[in-house]
């Protein structure tokens, strides 16, 4: 059955989103990409009908800050679902606007206030009887981590482990870009994420450190050993929550030592600030003027080597016995970009989103309410992930090295 889709959100993962989208037209038989920047819209669309054949993807200008805009956008089209990759502070106004206009909601990033370096699931969570209410769906978090590493725990619950005791989502960029200093997504948002003070789940209750306090070598399959370092990020919250057995819950992420050098420098300086500074009269985040003058994420994708690799590393109980179970994806940028004109961050974000709208559409996922992907049958999403392009791969027994 076809329908349409709203996009909105023009950056590299929007454009990975809606290429994967355009291959799939018995699906998706209608794509509108919307962001506040229309000439964005433009050549991804145009990119994108050239590269699939696809003959119905259409551009239009919104504010996603604004809801009136977005409620007479969606009106307007009357798509079947609303696909958000455009910036997490947009996610409420989104939500609300898909309340109005009882549209089925889906991103890949949980919501942060602009003002505050702070992101969690509360916000969104509190959204639950509405949702309901309305009788729509709202998928929340469906990128690759969170996202993809959700209903990889999903799955390893379902078909693996009576009970989950200890998990350890690690995540490797092994890649090259060529340049200084880049970020792989948007640089704003990235620097927030990665300065925050690192959390995990332990014994029922959440240990701080300092940001990348604690590191430690890890071995990525087919790319080798690389310095890891422990950092928050918002999957915990919802797997613990849904996945009470566990013990103990860490997230693991590569940095190497000139990125950390240039991350020190930044936080240093000041630039790494939110809170407005006066230049010549005029109020500046210094955050959001360095996310102009740093690399475009869109646009590594060109000359990006190697391969990121991300998986769940998993130590529980099965029929009364411990086990290990590790389930992964490695991702190359090369290919990425030869399909889409992105590099591998943009692409492993992007094609899990459209994978999650298609099992929205196809029937697979529904009901009435805010969910996390993990709550979701992880199944048809896992038979369809590698043909998207992110095969996966899984081991049991093996040495798991998170000690």
């Amino acid at each position: 059955m076809s329908h349409k889709v709203l996009i909105i959100g023009a950056g590299g993962v929007g454009r990975v989103v809606v290429f994967k989208c355009a291959q799939h037209p018995e699906v998706f038989s209608e794509i509108l990409l919307a962001s506040l920047t229309k000439s964005k819209c433009d050549v991804i669309a145009t990119d994108a009908m050239k590269a699939t054949g696809h003959t119905k993807i259409s551009t239009a200008k919104v504010d996603a800050d604004n809801v009136p805009e977005l409620v007479q956008l969606i009106r307007s089209f009357k798509p079947a679902l609303v696909l958000h990759v455009a910036l997490p502070y947009q996610d409420l106004t989104i939500m609300d606007a898909c309340l109005e206009t009882g549209t089925p909601y889906l991103d890949t990033a949980n919501y942060e206030p602009k003002d505050v370096a702070k992101f969690e699931y509360s916000w969104q969570w509190a959204y639950q009887d509405r949702f309901k209410a309305a009788g729509i769906p709202a998928v929340l978090g469906c990128g690759f981590d969170p996202g993809v590493t959700n209903i990889f725990t999903a799955h390893a619950a379902k078909h693996h482990f009576d009970e989950i005791h200890y998990l350890d989502i690690v995540d490797a960029n092994a890649g090259s870009h060529g340049k200084a200093f880049a970020t792989n997504f948007n640089p704003e948002i990235n620097i927030r994420e990665i300065t925050q003070k690192g959390r995990y789940y332990e014994n029922g209750k959440w240990v701080e450190n300092e940001p990348h306090e604690i590191g430690k070598m890890i071995n990525y399959p087919d790319i080798g050993p690389r310095k890891s370092y422990l950092i928050f990020h918002e999957e915990l919250e919802s797997l613990v929550k849904n996945y009470p057995t566990i013990k103990r819950a860490r997230f693991w992420m590569t940095f190497g030592d000139e990125y950390l050098t240039h991350l020190r420098v930044i936080q240093n300086i000041g630039m790494a600030r939110i809170d407005p500074v006066k230049y010549k009269g005029v109020d500046v985040i210094p955050l959001e003027f360095l996310k102009y003058v740093l690399p475009d994420p869109g646009e590594l994708g060109e000359n990006y080597t190697g391969y990121t690799s991300i998986g769940c590393r998993i130590k529980g109980i099965k029929d009364g016995k411990e086990k290990t179970y590790y389930i992964w994806n490695n991702c190359s940028h090369e290919a990425a970009y030869k399909e889409t004109g992105t590099q591998g961050v943009s692409y492993t974000t992007g094609v899990p989103a459209m994978l999650g709208a298609k099992m929205m559409l196809d029937g697979h996922w529904g009901g009435a309410g805010v969910f996390n992907v993990e709550q979701l049958n992880p199944d048809p999403f896992l038979k369809e992930l590698g043909p998207s392009g992110l095969p996966w791969h899984e081991a049991e027994g093996v040495d798991l090295e998170m000690d």
